[in-house]
């Protein structure tokens, strides 16, 4: 995970104050996902914005009580639901 860190890192270094970057990862596991966005946003000062903005088409009502988007602030994609992998996505801001 420190290579996520790193990368993630860097690109947010490499962003203007104010710009956005998008972290994703193609793994449904917390410790890839989540932790490392935390973690780095703590580090760095990065705020985490909304992701599900991202998927205007997962908003619905029968998106939100299936559970599709109870991973916000982030947003986590599963096979069997979306016919992708688990891609995981998050939004900083710097």
């Amino acid at each position: 995970m420190s290579l996520q860190r790193d990368l993630l890192r860097s690109a947010l270094r490499a962003t203007r104050p104010g710009g956005v970057v998008v972290y994703s990862t193609c793994s449904p596991h917390p410790a890839e996902t989540r932790e490392v966005v935390l973690s780095v946003a703590e580090e760095t000062g990065a705020v985490v914005e909304d992701a599900t903005a991202l998927f205007p088409e997962l908003t619905g009502e029968g998106e939100r009580e299936s559970g599709t988007l109870d991973s916000a602030p982030f947003v986590q994609l599963w096979p069997h639901r979306h016919g992708t992998d688990a891609m995981f996505f998050a939004v900083l801001r710097r």
